[in-house]
């Protein structure tokens, strides 16, 4: 019998020498192409080396590239990080759970227009959007300041698209039961539709790290000074370095990973159940 991973991959249920040898084969080029690189990046960022053709052999176990790193402010650069990824992903959760509550719940004129204009947005590439975003952030004065990172990824349309969807499965019932015991709109929000919802925010939470996390364009947009950089920008600052070797370089882009790894850690039993919930209603 195929196991769930047999069945992902398309095998079926044979047996013997050939289709062990062709499973053997396939998952070794899995494991090649998807551990490989996070390999490299461990060993490299743990190892004394200058040529990235060195990783595998590379000179023993050290932890100076990290205190290199360090040296080169990879530690501000990770604070701006995590004030961007925090402020950005509190304030696109409530965008979001608020705005999904009014489409997935609330009836008012041009509702389906509306949501059409926030799903058109998801079309954009945002290297269409960048000219006018950095005009408007000139103009309002946040050019040069963490916040001018941080309000334009508040709104998502991936956000509010899976809340919408989750708030309208569940039953109408449940409200107006809230509601026979006089709770208002408010009430009936916080108490009764938001804690259902939990699956639903472990999805958003996780791609709206992961999303924000990995800004490029945008910082490099508002940053006006290196001080303001936030890691995944840094990296770039740091490769174009002569003096930079690569395993600061990997070190670096270590710490860059290990955020969002552990993000998934914690928040992956709402991740599930959020994907498990959507594919029975599916």
């Amino acid at each position: 019998m195929a196991s769930g991973f047999d069945s992902a991959l398309g095998f079926t249920a044979r047996r013997g020498p050939l289709a062990l040898l062709v499973k053997t084969i396939v998952y070794g080029l899995l494991v090649i192409v998807f551990a490989g690189p996070l390999l490299a990046l461990m060993i490299g960022a743990f190892t004394k080396v200058n040529d990235p053709t060195s990783l595998v052999s590379g000179g023993g176990f050290t932890l100076d590239n990290f205190t290199r790193a360090f040296d080169r402010g990879v530690l501000g650069y990770l604070a701006n990080s995590f004030i961007v990824v925090g402020g950005g992903l509190l304030l696109q959760i409530a965008v979001s759970v608020s705005a999904s509550y009014s489409l997935a719940r609330k009836t008012f004129p041009l509702m389906k227009l509306v949501f059409l204009l926030v799903l058109s947005t998801m079309m954009l590439p945002e290297e269409v959007l960048a000219i006018p975003l950095s005009l408007v952030l000139s103009r309002v004065n946040l050019t040069g300041t963490l916040l001018g990172m941080i309000i334009p990824v508040g709104a998502w349309a991936f956000s509010i698209l899976v809340m919408t969807e989750f708030m309208k499965e569940i039953p109408v019932e449940l409200e107006e039961a809230a509601r026979l015991d006089g709770a208002g709109d408010l009430r009936v929000f916080w108490s009764v539709v938001l804690p259902l919802c939990r699956p639903a925010l472990g999805v958003v939470g996780i791609f709206g790290f992961t999303m924000i996390w990995d800004q490029y364009l945008l910082p490099l947009l508002v940053a006006t000074d290196a001080q303001q950089f936030t890691l995944p920008l840094a990296l770039r600052t740091l490769r174009s370095d002569e003096q930079v070797g690569i395993g600061v370089l990997l070190a670096a882009a270590l710490l860059a990973l290990l955020p969002s790894v552990l993000a998934f850690i914690a928040m992956q039993r709402q991740f599930m159940r959020g994907l498990t919930s959507g594919a029975v209603k599916g």
